[in-house]
């Protein structure tokens, strides 16, 4: 009972951080979008429109992609780390930054394109079930070949974009 009580208060802690280190989209993209008017005053408004879509679509994909390749890069020294620590304690460490890396691909997928999201949701789920498979025993070792599966996986639909 104490072991899963920690386990999910981690869960919760690490979770919350990771969805406090977001950037603040709406103001940003706020003040780029106030400029955009301004210049599809002086053409055609539909061309414009249907133009200014699609870059913002790619740079929001690109900014997605950037965003997840770094989170996962993160998530596997912070999951080493925890690694080091040993059981029973590391694997409650190790199970609760699976669910922290994964709410952060997931919270860095906003906004990107179908394919690139579709990728994160696996990416996301595989770090789902590792820490689910962590938190079965403290000797637990699942295999990352899923994980890797889908990073790869991901990786591919982002250099398409």
């Amino acid at each position: 009972m104490y072991r899963s009580r920690l386990a999910l208060g981690g869960c919760a802690i690490a979770a919350v951080i990771a969805m406090s280190s977001c950037d603040p989209q709406p103001a940003s993209e706020g003040s780029a979008t106030s400029s955009t008017p301004t210049a599809s005053n002086a053409a055609p408004s539909a061309t414009p429109a249907a133009s200014s879509v699609a870059p913002a679509n790619d740079a929001a994909t690109i900014k997605a992609c950037d965003n997840l390749k770094k989170d996962i890069k993160d998530n596997a020294d912070k999951v080493a780390k925890a690694e080091k620590i040993g059981p029973p304690a590391g694997h409650i460490a190790v199970s609760a930054q699976w669910i922290a890396g994964s709410a952060a691909v997931i919270a860095h997928s906003i906004g990107a394109t179908e394919t690139v999201s579709n990728a994160a949701e696996k990416v996301q789920q595989e770090m789902s079930n590792l820490s689910d498979e962590y938190n079965k025993s403290a000797e637990a070792k699942p295999s990352k070949k899923k994980l890797e599966a889908a990073v790869k996986e991901l990786l591919a639909a982002c250099s398409a974009t």
